[in-house]
């Protein structure tokens, strides 16, 4: 069972890992990944706010096919993707990702995986509003793609 959502509006985590596992005693293992704005990025200009945008159905789409692939791979009992879209300041949640498992390290590899093609294969784009007035558009990281290249190769 994934739950997948996508919009402006903020999570609340603990309510949303007491929705996950309401009721629930087969799980045994919950993984857990907060993404949050950060002000800025070593040796760059401080960040005043960053805004997502996306296609709608074509992002709901990519998520959901992300979440299939991570509920192929591990044994997962249910699952929670939540991305915010829109204008968020340094502080603000941006993203959510839960996997629930029998085990703890199919909770944590599940959670891992769907982090890293999170942030490289769903159609999110990324602008950066600059203290100084200036902005620019996140360019993906080598980093980013080296994370999500391991999964690949399993």
């Amino acid at each position: 069972m994934a739950r997948i959502l996508v919009g402006e509006a903020d999570f609340d985590v603990g309510a949303e890992i007491a929705a996950l596992t309401a009721g629930r005693t087969d799980i045994g293992g919950i993984g857990c990944f907060i993404g949050t704005v950060r002000d800025t990025a070593p040796g760059a200009p401080s960040v005043a706010a960053l805004t997502l945008e996306h296609y709608p159905a074509m992002t709901e789409r990519a998520l959901a096919g992300i979440v299939a692939q991570a509920e192929n791979r591990w044994p997962l009992l249910g699952c929670t993707v939540i991305h915010r879209v829109g204008r968020m300041l340094p502080g603000e949640n941006i993203v959510l990702v839960i996997a629930a498992s029998a085990h703890r390290q199919a909770a944590l590899d599940a959670t891992a995986f769907l982090i890293d093609w999170l942030k490289t294969k769903a159609p999110f784009w990324k602008r950066e509003d600059l203290a100084d007035g200036g902005s620019v558009w996140v360019e993906a990281r080598e980093s980013d793609d080296a994370a999500a290249k391991r999964w690949a190769e399993r």
